[in-house]
């Protein structure tokens, strides 16, 4: 009983937290497609507004793109992760929590490193609109940086306690030494019955030896 309100406590300690990560990816990927490219006087093409890098556009949207729909995943199996009754399946499904909001932290953390350096050697004649999105997308990067980094312990959490419960509720199989174990069933005289086919030393009646001469 214990173990259940520890569990119902981390569920919804990780459903607060999974709130507010797709909120931060939203915010990221948002105002790079919105703002995020922006063009000169000399040309109407668009340019990625981090030092013209289009790829530090589109690293800041696929991550938070990605992130934002695997959130809204986590988030269903967050609900019904108190319903699922199959140990193993619980296993499988918080050490993928674990392993994706491990790798999506590390992500983060190169994205809000990649969108910083990108910025700070853009030149101010680059810029006409879309800073302060840029600098939003850069903020909530690091802020996105704990959100999933908190998860992980939340995940590696559960997945203690549910290791423990396993190991708590296993039954040793090997019966008890005070009691004998026998592998075959007993057998007693009584119930033993004589073969079908015996050899005694009278013949059968109908069979006749020949005479000898």
């Amino acid at each position: 009983m214990e173990w259940l309100k520890q569990q119902q406590v981390l569920v919804s300690e990780g459903l607060s937290c999974s709130l507010i990560r797709p909120v931060f990816s939203l915010i990221v990927f948002s105002c790079i497609i919105g703002e995020g490219y922006t063009n000169t006087h000399e040309t109407d093409q668009l340019h990625c507004i981090f030092h013209r890098n289009e790829d530090a556009c589109r690293y800041g949207i696929g991550i938070g793109v990605l992130g934002f729909l695997a959130c809204v995943a986590f988030f269903t199996i967050d609900i019904y992760f108190p319903q699922i009754s199959n140990a193993t399946d619980r296993k499988y499904l918080v050490m993928a929590d674990l392993g994706f909001s491990a790798l999506w932290t590390f992500l983060w953390f190169i994205g809000f490193c990649f969108l910083t350096n990108q910025w700070a050697m853009t030149l101010p004649i680059d810029v006409h609109v879309g800073a302060d999105s840029a600098r939003a997308a850069i903020t909530f990067s690091f802020f996105s940086i704990f959100s999933w980094g908190f998860l992980i312990t939340f995940a590696l959490q559960r997945y203690r306690m549910g290791v423990e419960d396993l190991t708590n509720s296993y039954v040793d199989p090997t019966p008890d030494p005070s009691t004998p174990y026998s592998i075959y069933p007993s057998v007693t005289h009584d119930n033993y019955q004589q073969p079908s086919f015996t050899q005694t030393g009278e013949t059968s009646e109908g069979y006749q030896p020949p005479p000898a001469y």
